[in-house]
């Protein structure tokens, strides 16, 4: 069975609902999953398991909010080649950068060897009913995506 780790980091508890809903989805297809806030996590830990997704609100002006800022810079350190990897966020559309931190995450998971098997998730503010199925299908999606690339 493959396993995959969900790391996220969430203040409103909005990125927090989103974790949930992709791990039902994943959970759903047979995978093993686990979800842990990123101050509860090492990057190394990403190296024990088949594949990961990364989750995060967008702060400020498109960054990164700060509880994920050292989890970020760690990756710099470490080599995830051959780790299937997506990447998913909250935001609000009413600030310049929707959802920046979607594609600063892939970025770096990509600069750190991961192979990025989806388009990143963005999702508005908290998951509405129709996103709610969004969200698991893009869990189903990663399962299904892990299984073919294993």
């Amino acid at each position: 069975m493959s396993k995959i780790l969900i790391v996220y980091a969430s203040m409103s508890g909005n990125t927090e609902e989103i974790a949930g809903l992709i791990a039902e989805g994943a959970k759903s297809q047979g995978i093993d999953v686990d979800v842990k806030e990123v101050m509860d996590t090492n990057v190394s830990d990403l190296l024990e398991y088949d594949g990961f997704l990364l989750g995060a609100y967008t702060w400020g002006d498109g960054e990164l909010p700060d509880e994920f800022l050292d989890f970020y810079e760690d990756m710099e350190t470490i080599d995830l080649s051959g780790k299937r990897a997506a990447v998913f966020g909250s935001g609000d559309t009413s600030y310049e950068h929707f959802c920046a931190a979607v594609e600063i995450l892939e970025a770096q998971a990509k600069g750190a060897g991961a192979d990025i098997i989806l388009e990143g998730l963005k999702i508005e503010l908290a998951p509405e009913a129709a996103e709610q199925d969004t969200c698991r299908n893009f869990g189903k999606e990663f399962a299904a995506a892990l299984s073919v690339t294993a």
